[in-house]
């Protein structure tokens, strides 16, 4: 809140006539991820006719996660459950922090360069609002969206959305849940 303070000194009372307010914290970084996907959409980067079709059978399945996370462990005992002959590569990136973005765009890079997977699965498990923030970038939105392999973005929980939702081939809703559609 910005404004003008004034005293009312018999009491000792204080008041505010607020010139501005805006909302601390989140309301700051979810005007930047609207603005960003609005900026994203305009563009195109949504639209479905752009979207890479998932097989319908994955043999071999790609994950960029962190290589410590419960999301992976999540991601390969379900994809082990449904689909023991299924090759899982895993790609370890950070997926929380500042050089987060950089590390997911670098592991996404290096699945399509090597093309030994038939899809991606990009995510992690779920976590305040800050620490999904790195799959609100825009350089990994236009990564995602220029993969030569089909992406299932698995951030979160079901009522986390991130960029990467949006841009992806498809949304899972969990990173168990990506598992589930690509088996």
């Amino acid at each position: 809140v910005t404004g003008r303070i004034s005293v009312y000194p018999k009491k000792g009372r204080y008041s505010i006539t607020a010139v501005n307010m805006e909302e601390a914290g989140l309301g700051d970084a979810y005007l930047k991820f609207l603005q960003l996907k609005e900026k994203l959409q305009n563009e195109g980067l949504f639209e479905q006719k752009y979207k890479l079709p998932l097989p319908k059978m994955s043999e071999n399945i790609g994950v960029i996660t962190s290589s410590t996370g419960d999301a992976l462990h999540d991601i390969v005992s379900t994809i082990e459950k449904r689909f023991p002959l299924a090759h899982i590569y895993l790609y370890p990136a950070l997926v929380q922090g500042e050089d987060a973005p950089k590390s997911l765009i670098r592991a996404l890079t290096k699945a399509n360069e090597d093309r030994l997977v038939d899809v991606i699965i990009i995510g992690r498990g779920g976590g305040s609002v800050e620490d999904l923030s790195c799959f609100n970038d825009e350089e990994l939105a236009r990564a995602i969206f220029n993969s030569k392999i089909p992406t299932v973005s698995a951030v979160g929980h079901e009522a986390d959305y991130t960029i990467c939702d949006f841009v992806a081939s498809l949304r899972a809703p969990t990173p168990t849940g990506a598992a589930v559609l690509v088996t």
